[in-house]
């Protein structure tokens, strides 16, 4: 038996380059918003793009800040918690459990 080629082209670089989006809505700004994206912007990360962001749509857990493509998201960042973000998830690739969004990635208990 013969294998056929694959379809799909070989890709040497990532699937898609990472952004960090940060909410900038209503309730997020009250909650320090603009301070994340700030701090985020005057920390610039190779090949991570930082946008600030409409609504995300999880109101009162903000400042939200979703990371893409992977789909992470961290809720109630403050501005002196970026630099930890931007060590340890966008460029060691380990995310930052205890800042996760319990919605959307659960603690698993022991």
């Amino acid at each position: 038996m013969t294998t056929q080629p694959s379809n799909f082209p070989i890709i040497d670089q990532p699937l898609s380059p990472k952004c960090v989006r940060v909410c900038q809505n209503r309730t997020c700004k009250k909650q320090g918003a603009a301070k994340v994206f700030a701090a985020f912007t005057a920390l610039p990360i190779p090949d991570v793009t930082v946008t600030a962001s409409s609504c995300l749509g999880q109101c009162g857990n903000g400042p939200m800040v979703l990371i893409l493509p992977e789909m992470v998201w961290y809720s109630g960042v403050q501005p002196d918690e970026v630099s930890l973000l931007i060590e340890n998830h966008l460029l060691g690739g380990q995310r930052v459990k205890q800042m996760l969004y319990y919605r959307f990635h659960p603690q698993k208990s022991n």
